[in-house]
């Protein structure tokens, strides 16, 4: 299955879409409490990569897992790739911060899998990554399987 496959089997399952990468305010619930912010630019090209990290590293996007993705992509990115990014450092560390609040053994883990990897940013953007396998992405990038680790 390549990369574009599978975000659109997350998109399905999550009701996201591409276009929404645009859109000029972010609308996420926290415990059934809407947020709304604005979709800075530095968050548009971040949430590219941050949705592929969610389809190789197979966390959800539950509050739980997005902690997870957040302490995951701080470990394998950051600093090196990730302050150009700086508005999903800001929200990973949010989210990492909250995590080590409300599950922190399932953060930690997180944390210490991303430590032992790299990230999507690393690759960069293109239309040629999301045609490479699944398989091969989480090979190069030390992911050692789909699952949660």
């Amino acid at each position: 299955m390549t990369l574009a496959e599978a975000r659109e089997t997350y998109f399905a399952r999550n009701g996201f879409t591409v276009a929404s990468y645009e859109d000029r305010w972010v609308r996420v619930r926290i415990a059934r409490v809407p947020i709304v912010f604005p979709n800075v630019r530095s968050r548009r090209r971040a949430i590219r990569f941050h949705d592929l990290h969610h389809v190789l590293t197979g966390y959800d996007t539950t509050l739980v897992g997005e902690a997870q993705i957040g302490a995951w992509e701080i470990a394998a990115t950051f600093p090196d790739r990730g302050f150009a990014y700086w508005a999903a450092w800001l929200l990973n560390s949010m989210m990492f911060t909250l995590g080590l609040l409300i599950a922190p053994r399932r953060v930690l883990r997180a944390f210490a899998r991303g430590r032992r990897c790299t990230s999507v940013y690393r690759l960069g953007w293109s239309d040629a990554l999301l045609e490479r396998d699944v398989e091969d992405v989480r090979r190069e990038l030390g992911l050692s399987s789909r699952a949660a680790a």
